[in-house]
């Protein structure tokens, strides 16, 4: 049985006011004022990014696409902050994106 929804493990670091939001299971990432601001511009490109591989133009490379892993380096800042979850750091976040495992319509 296929999945119906894609879990994507996400981060957020806020540096000097901006807040830097990263995929590491797609490696996308996007910046904003605010945290909310953040997460909607990655949630937007990764709703695109699948709409894409999956039914886009680039669907014969869906299999490479759907793997591709942030670099090792923020793939690691990931697991650094999810080890220190429990300090309850104001300037980082953990969080999922949820996508639909079907191509949206355009």
């Amino acid at each position: 049985m296929r999945p119906k929804e894609l879990v994507l493990r996400c981060y957020a670091e806020n540096k000097d006011g901006l807040w830097n939001v990263v995929c590491v299971d797609l490696c996308l990432a996007a910046q904003g004022d605010s945290f909310k601001e953040a997460q909607n511009k990655l949630h937007d490109q990764i709703k695109d990014y699948v709409f894409d591989a999956l039914g886009g133009e680039d669907r014969e490379y869906a299999d490479q696409l759907m793997v591709r892993k942030a670099p090792l380096s923020l793939r690691a800042k990931y697991q650094m902050i999810k080890a220190q979850a429990h300090f309850s750091h104001a300037k980082t976040r953990l969080f999922n994106e949820m996508v639909p495992m079907v191509p949206a319509v355009a």
